[in-house]
């Protein structure tokens, strides 16, 4: 593993680029909003503080010493380093959070998994906090109180959870969102949109897939007596939170019915309801994500979880994916690259599988509603493949491709000789792909490299496809057309092979296995003898009759 220094807007963190994979058995979730997601149940220091939870982790948000930490603990916390979930996690004066109880039940709910929390929540705080571009002009004008919680985070919750997401994806991977907040702005339309795209922005930023990232959103506390008579300010706005499934690829909604509220005031719930509350996300999640088990990782260091990565596999040797080169004419899927890894296969600007589909490498695979696909692919990107073109001539070049752009593309080369033309995506959104023209490209044949390059960002590929390109009438068609007319030019009855002028003249006849060996003694013997320029087919029949004619080179006198 190799350290560099890095700056991510907390003081001189260490980032490591490690050059193994992250542990699939770590899931990972941000948990984020303001004051019932940062904490405000009452801790029990020997139930949630004494003992360190059972493979439950958190990553540090913010640092404080031991004895600024709310409860009774003599854990100390830094900025962008691991420690066991123990309580207060969000800010140092903050309680309980659902976040606690929603780990704890994580983990009982599946044996094997550990779980990481990434911790961004500031009380009263309005939505436009966490997105990227509200966050500034809101900050500028929030409350002291508000602005002393935001330091934590540097001003920025949002660039804190990017970072912090950063470092975590080293290590395992990100699972989902888990979201409570809403007391201080109302819950329409506009409000729906700020919250998605304060969780959007995170998953794009990660290169992270909506397909496969969960968000479960709590709803207000609904106890109408406050437990003691305080009542509930904001159950109201539940029938928005729940609407919040329009916005979302998969998403969870946590019920807050039957949970009582602190008895202080009406926004917050009690110790049990808190517990509750974690519980029901932990419902709501299970839903969502995929909860296999990889029985080959090792269990999670829960001290330095970077001791837990999965290594790498020693390198493949350098070949085609499955068991032959893919044939051309034919279809190339974009996911069966070579075999051979990184530098080899391949170039991929990220260590990590950004879909997590298919192949435990490097690319990023995932599967949208169609087959395997590769994603996220930026400029200078690039995958071979070995291929076998079955006979020279020209084929025509197409890709199934997506993208919302318009210009994301890419190009082709064979054994670094560049062909065809470059393909660009329509624009139409990554969920709608569309086949694109690549031009036309003579090939030779035999074995070859086929390489695929990324010339510009964000174009998704299903597949290459190559088809022996159509001769036109005025030549193929023509001659075909003239030869069976001329039938007196084609003579020697043993023969099998023979070569036409665009006449229809037979000038040549050989015997040969097959088509393909026509054609190369046609190249190597019969052109040789072939005085004037000009296009020629090479034929084959059986007894005066012409079953089968392929183009084969415009010859140019010497």
């Amino acid at each position: 593993m190799a350290c560099i220094k890095k700056a991510v807007g907390f003081a001189a963190a260490i980032a490591c680029i490690a050059f193994a994979a992250p542990n699939p058995n770590f899931h990972i979730y941000f948990a984020y909003g303001q004051s019932n997601m940062a904490g405000n149940g009452d801790i029990v220091p020997s139930v949630d503080q004494a003992t360190p939870p059972k493979n439950f982790l958190m990553i540090a948000s913010h640092t404080a010493n031991a004895s600024s930490r709310a409860g009774q603990t003599n854990q100390s916390i830094e900025t962008g380093n691991w420690y066991a979930a123990i309580p207060p996690m969000f800010h140092p004066s903050e309680r309980l959070s659902p976040a606690d109880y929603f780990g704890r039940a994580m983990v009982d709910s599946l044996p094997g998994v550990t779980v990481g929390i990434i911790p961004v929540a500031i009380g009263a705080v309005s939505i436009d906090a966490f997105v990227p571009s509200k966050y500034q002009a809101y900050f500028s004008s929030a409350a002291s109180y508000i602005q002393g919680w935001a330091k934590d985070y540097d001003m920025n919750p949002h660039q804190r959870m990017v970072d912090l997401g950063k470092k975590a994806m080293e290590v395992g991977v990100i699972k989902g969102f888990i979201f409570h907040q809403g007391e201080s702005d109302g819950a329409d339309d506009n409000w729906r949109n700020r919250v998605y795209d304060s969780y959007k922005s995170i998953v794009d930023e990660l290169g992270l897939d909506e397909n496969e990232v969960a968000f479960v959103a709590g709803e207000m506390m609904n106890d109408p007596s406050g437990n003691s008579g305080q009542g509930s300010c904001c159950s109201s706005k539940n029938g928005g939170v729940a609407q919040l499934k329009d916005k979302f690829k998969k998403f969870g909604l946590a019920s807050s019915s039957g949970l009582h509220g602190n008895g202080n005031d009406p926004y917050h719930f009690n110790r049990e309801g808190v517990i509750e509350l974690g519980k029901r996300y932990c419902s709501e999640m299970l839903k969502l994500i995929d909860k296999t088990i990889d029985p080959d990782a090792p269990a999670v260091d829960l001290v330095d979880p970077s001791n837990s990565t999965v290594p790498d596999a020693p390198p493949e040797e350098y070949g085609p994916y499955g068991d032959a080169p893919i044939a051309i004419p034919g279809t190339v899927e974009a996911e069966q690259y070579n075999k051979g890894g990184s530098g080899k296969a391949y170039l991929d600007n990220d260590k990590t599988n950004q879909g997590g589909k298919f192949r435990k490498d490097e690319v990023d695979l995932y599967q949208p509603n169609m087959g395997i696909v590769v994603g996220y692919n930026q400029t200078g990107e690039w995958l071979k493949y070995t291929v076998k073109v079955e006979a020279d001539g020209e084929y025509e070049i197409s890709a199934l491709v997506a993208g919302d752009n318009g210009t994301g593309s890419f190009v082709l080369y064979m054994d670094d000789e560049r062909i065809g033309d470059e393909i660009v995506n329509k624009g139409a959104g990554f969920d709608t792909y569309e086949s694109v023209s690549g031009g036309k490209a003579n090939l030779k044949a035999g074995e070859h490299e086929l390489k695929l390059e990324i010339t510009n960002d964000w174009i998704d590929i299903d597949y290459v496809e190559f088809k022996k390109a159509s001769t036109s009438p005025s030549d193929t068609g023509k001659t075909l057309i003239l030869a069976q007319n001329l039938g007196m030019n084609i003579t020697e009855a043993e023969s099998t092979f023979g070569v036409l002028d665009v006449q229809g003249r037979q000038l040549q006849s050989f015997k040969a296995k097959n088509m393909a060996e026509a054609i190369e003694i046609a190249k190597k013997s019969v052109m040789q003898n072939i005085v004037s320029g000009g296009t020629y087919f090479v034929f084959s029949k059986r007894g005066s009759k012409i079953t089968q004619l392929h183009k084969v080179v415009t010859y140019e006198n010497k």
